[in-house]
Formats: structure tokens, sequence, C-alpha cells
């Protein structure tokens, strides 16, 4: 039994490692091998802290957990309050594994300003936990907009030759989405007088005001899942933010988006959450078709993995608003799967570049020859993004399409079209830099992997054999919180459903 505050800890923990850095003196080449120390001894303890929290986690409650409230501003009926449940558990638990694997990421490849680097990625750590954790919307909407800043300083100061470009378009789209956000809120604290979650998720609002919520919402989430066509600062981004920090982009803060519609847009406006399904599957299916489609032209190798997470997300909102059990469960499993996979991939090609300082596909091949250690680890994310049984891939998207299928045949059949586009566009770029002959003489010179990142890939590839062979150990402590949601829904909509969980017809 957990008694003390343990969310606050995990979630201002890398506060206090950022702090420490900031304190840090002496010679340059000193204190950056201190600040890379601290920040992996820092975030490798907030991720055993995080362990605890799960060990002591119990999957059987579909209510919160390790819930924490104070008073914050109690003139305004406002409170620090946290707390998790099997949604956001996991999240919690994937962002607090990939913090120490990008300090390890970026041990060597960043030389400019590494106390400041290291910093911004504690504090973006920070806000992450905090995000996934809070229970008020107040709370939600600061650590939600806090995660920009740290974001757009590595992009903006760490990236590549367009950083600015790149930097300034990830924070101009995400802040007008913000804006929107911020009326809702207020909106919904005038008319409810309290910003606390639970409490909202049990409330009626009016539905007309419901539909003008849902919009606003949308054009926050939407823009950090990102769903098209809101999507086009996603490549932008990851060509030119650093390895690590594209780990972070696609395996964490896209999944903000898809948090944000289970957390708050389906329980708390349930009503307008069903009368713009129709909208949400539209978009999902043409994200799906047309950036399977871009990917498949792509010279970038950031930009073709780039691509490939906006048609993996839009799975995602295809799960999320079908609102069967196998459907949620399977964009819940799809965003743990992406999270690791897509986070692997972009480690992969930061591998490649920092040796030939390029992305472009057509500068390799043949990297099977003097790198076989890389081509099989390369190999194994690959097919996990297309989606091979056995591994992540596979049970995310097979969840979903057959929880969609019963309540939209159309849109299941046309998004599953992206499974044979994603199984094209990733073979494609695995033949090209790995297989065939050696043709320039710097590949030739390229070495293998090395202990450091075999150790950095080595958690990733067991978790995505772990997740594809055992996924009832991901699925089972999430499914009480995920029912709690649908049967909100449903009761809102009334919605009766068969025993299987299958909508009746004259419920959708």
């Amino acid at each position: 039994m957990i008694t003390f505050p343990i969310l606050s800890l995990i979630t201002f923990l890398p506060l206090l490692g950022a702090l420490l850095i900031f304190c840090l003196r002496g010679e340059e080449k000193s204190v950056a091998n201190n600040a890379r120390i601290v920040a992996l001894l820092t975030s490798l303890l907030t991720f055993g802290i995080s362990i605890y929290m799960y060990a002591g986690f119990n999957p059987a409650l579909s209510g919160f957990q390790f819930v924490e409230s104070h008073a914050w501003l109690p003139g305004f009926n406002i409170a620090y309050k946290m707390g998790v449940d099997g949604i956001s558990v996991f999240f919690i638990l994937l962002s607090t594994l990939l913090t120490p694997i990008c300090v390890l990421a970026s041990w060597d490849s960043i030389k400019s300003r590494v106390r400041e680097y290291m910093m911004a990625f504690m504090l973006l750590e920070t806000m992450m936990v905090g995000m996934f954790s809070a229970l008020d919307l107040v709370l939600f909407y600061v650590f939600f907009e806090a995660v920009l800043i740290p974001m757009y300083l590595i992009i903006g100061v760490w990236g590549g030759k367009n950083r600015v470009y790149a930097a300034f378009k990830f924070f101009l789209y995400t802040l007008l989405g913000s804006v929107l956000l911020l009326i809702a809120i207020l909106a919904i604290y005038n008319q409810t007088g309290t910003t606390d979650i639970p409490t909202l998720m049990s409330s009626s609002l009016p539905p007309e005001m419901q539909k003008w919520l849902f919009l606003a919402f949308l054009a926050s989430f939407a823009v950090k899942v990102p769903m098209w066509p809101v999507h086009t600062w996603l490549p932008d981004a990851h060509v030119e933010a650093p390895a690590a920090g594209s780990v972070i982009l696609a395996g964490v803060l896209l999944k903000m988006g898809g948090y944000g519609f289970l957390r708050l847009s389906l329980p708390v406006l349930p009503v307008a959450s069903h009368y713009f399904v129709p909208l949400i599957f539209g978009l999902s299916v043409i994200a799906v078709i047309y950036t399977s489609l871009v990917a498949l032209v792509q010279e970038d190798m950031k930009k073709l993995i780039a691509y490939s997470s906006i048609a993996h997300m839009g799975f995602v909102t295809l799960g999320i608003f079908a609102m069967t059990t196998q459907a949620v469960q399977g964009a819940m499993f799809v965003m743990l799967s992406h999270g690791v996979v897509s986070a692997a991939l972009f480690l992969c090609v930061g591998v490649v570049y920092d040796r030939l300082h390029t992305r472009e596909i057509a500068r390799y091949g043949g990297l099977v020859n003097n790198m076989p250690v890389y081509a099989a680890i390369f190999m194994v994310f690959m097919l996990a993004s297309v989606g091979l049984p056995a591994t992540s891939g596979f049970v995310g998207e097979f969840l979903v399409l057959v929880g969609a299928f019963k309540v939209s045949t159309l849109a299941t059949f046309l998004a599953a079209t992206g499974v044979v586009l994603g199984a094209a566009y990733m073979l494609y770029l695995y033949k090209r830099v790995v297989f065939g002959e050696i043709v320039h003489d710097d590949v030739k010179a390229m070495k293998d992997v090395s202990a450091r990142e075999i150790a950095i890939f080595a958690p990733l590839v067991a978790l995505v054999f772990w997740m594809g062979i055992y996924p009832s150990s991901f699925i089972n402590p999430m499914a009480p919180a995920i029912e709690k949601v649908i049967a909100r829904y449903d009761s809102a909509n009334q919605i009766p459903r068969t025993p299987a969980g299958v909508a009746t017809p004259e419920g959708r």
C-alpha cells in the first residue's frame, strides 16, 4: 500500500534534477559530463519509482488511484489534484522509460550547451508526467501547454538548419488550438462551478453547449495527435529535431491528443462525441490513406517515419471514436506500441545519421554487409511498424479494425488499406537502406552499433515482443477504466448493447 504522494514525486523529481544540473559549475567539459550523469541518474530513478508505483496499482479498479488533492485556488474551487487509472498509468510508464533512453541517445551527439539540453529534457519529463496525472482541468491545461516550452527549445536550439522555422511552426499550431481549449475550460467552469475532472465525468452539460466545447477540444487535441489537415507541423518538426527530440515527440507528445480525447472529450462531452463520430471517422480514414501515400514518395528517412506516425495515429482516432471495447483497447494499444516502435525507428535513423550526417535514403544501401547487428535491430522495429504478428504493432491494429468493423464497415475497409500501404513504404525504406551493394565508400567505413547503442535498443526490442506475445498484461489493467468511459458514453447517448458489447441498430 503506497501512502506517500508518489505521483508528485514522479512528476517533480526530474525538476529537481534540472535544478541540480543548473547549479553545476566548473570547466565546460566537466559540466557537460556531470550534466549527462545527473540527467541519466535522475531519469533512471524516476523510472524506478514509476515501476514501484505500477507494482502498487490495482488493475481491477476502474477509478483513480494514488489520488492527491490539495487546495490550490480555494476561492475558485480549483485544486492541485493528481491520480491515475488504467488509461493514464501506461503513459506515465512510457514517458519515464523514454526519457533515460533519450539521455543515453544524446550522450555523444549533443556537444554544445549540454547542460541546458539536459535541463530541457528534465523539464519535459516533469510536464509530461504531470499532464497524464492531472485530475483538475486547470492543472491539466498548465502541464499540457508547458510541454511546449522545452520541446520548442529542443527543436529551435539543437535542431537542423531549418530548426527555427520548424520550432515556430510547431509552437504556433499548438498554441492556436490551445487558446480554444482554454476558452472551453472557462466555459465549463462558468457552467458547472468546478474544474475537477472526476466530477465533470459524471456531470451533464447541455447538448448544444457540448458540441461547441467538443470543437474547441478538437482544435487542441487534433493538432497534438496530429490529425489531417492540421498535421503539417509534424514532418518539419521531426526532420529538424535532434534524434532524442524526435523520440519524445513521436513516443509521448503525439499521445497527448489521444489521451485528451479519452480523458476529456468522451466522458465529459459524450453527446457531442457521438454527434461528431462521422467527422472523426472521415478525418481518420483520410489521415491513414493520404499520409501513407505521401510516405511512399519520401527521400528523407525521418520524413517517411513522421508520415507513418500520422497514419498510425489515424488508427488511434478511428478506434477511440468507434467506442466499442475492442476498438478503444486497440487504440490504447496502438498508442503504446507506436510510442515504443516509432521512438526506436527514430533512434535507428539517429544511429546512421551520427556516422554519415545525412538522412537521405539514396545515400545508403548495403548496410547489412558492415552493420549486421544494426540491420537486425532495424528489421525488428520495421516489422513491428508493419504489424507483423507476435510484435506489438499487430495487436493494436487488429483490435481497432475488429472493433471499428461493428460500427462502420466502410471506414474499417478504407483504414485497412493503410496496413497494406504501411508494409509497402516500410519495406521499401528497409530494402533501400539495408540491402543491395555498398556503392559509397563512406558507407563502407560505417561501424556497427556500439555497446551504448545496444543498451538503448535492448529494452525497446524486449517490449516489442512482450507486447506482441503477451498483450493481456497491458490490456487487462486498462480494461476497467475503458469500460467506465464506454458505459458513460452509452448511458448519455442511450445506446443499448448486446452482451458481446455490440451496439444495437437503434443505438447507432
